[in-house]
């Protein structure tokens, strides 16, 4: 099975202080593609740092919503910059957060909305950060023209996925679908359109089961196929070929 981990931060030193290695297991456990996401600037240019370092990984720059009571105006010259490396293939992760108090509401809406004017004009795709915070973020983007964007780690309930479904959203699927009381997430994932379900570890959180309590790393993404295949009640080689097609189709790579 060739896999695509959508989603991870192996570029953040204090979650992963040897990056090239977590590389090398993520390859040996058939993980064809990584996507390390940035936090910030820092994160993000360690992102497009570690995609020059090896094939198959690449780069999505952009600045955290509980990063953004720190952003400034030159951050977004320096994300626009990144942006147009060539292993630069997404914006991202930005968006909102409800749950944390590390920005005040105000703060993260000014970071989104000046990312968001970036995204329109790169035609990047974009990766969301949303929780707690569903129904805000599909007005905004409701009331913009057309966006390529992921949920990462989708948690909505059924009426943010009806909407997310009508603005074409990709959707994250995670560690968490491992978890046997979670069966309100398979649900949500078989509800979900086959051509827009991704696979990603967020690693080194939300590690799957039986590997939970431990860090995660995308050399464990074959337990998150695993579980989603059970969820959509195919085989896990169906799962693969499905996921990495749609990783291909939003990201344009391999």
């Amino acid at each position: 099975m060739n896999l695509v981990d959508t989603h991870c931060h192996l570029n953040v030193e204090e979650f992963f202080p040897d990056p090239d290695a977590a590389v090398g297991r993520a390859k040996e456990a058939g993980v064809g593609d990584l996507i390390a996401i940035g936090l910030d600037v820092e994160s993000s240019r360690a992102a497009v740092g570690l995609a020059e370092r090896h094939d198959g990984v690449w780069a999505a720059v952009g600045r955290h919503p509980n990063y953004a009571a720190a952003y400034a105006p030159g951050d977004l010259e320096v994300i626009r910059e990144l942006l147009g490396h060539p292993k630069a293939v997404a914006l991202g992760e930005i968006g909102l957060d409800a749950h944390w108090d590390d920005a005040t509401p105000e703060q993260q809406e000014r970071c989104l909305r000046d990312q968001l004017e970036l995204a329109a004009e790169s035609g990047k795709p974009v990766v969301f950060h949303c929780r707690e915070a569903y129904p805000r973020l599909l007005e905004t983007l409701e009331a913009l023209p057309p966006l390529r964007f992921v949920f990462h780690c989708f948690s909505g309930d059924a009426s943010d996925l009806a909407r997310a479904i009508a603005l074409d959203a990709y959707y994250g699927i995670d560690g968490p679908v491992t978890y046997k009381k979670n069966s309100g997430l398979r649900a949500m994932a078989a509800a979900m359109p086959a051509d827009r379900v991704l696979i990603e570890t967020d690693s080194p959180f939300l590690t799957p089961e039986p590997h939970r309590g431990k860090p995660n790393e995308p050399a464990l993404i074959p337990f998150v196929n695993r579980g989603l295949a059970g969820a959509l009640g195919i085989s896990e080689e169906e799962c693969a070929a499905r996921t990495t097609a749609n990783a291909r189709a939003l990201f344009g790579i391999g």
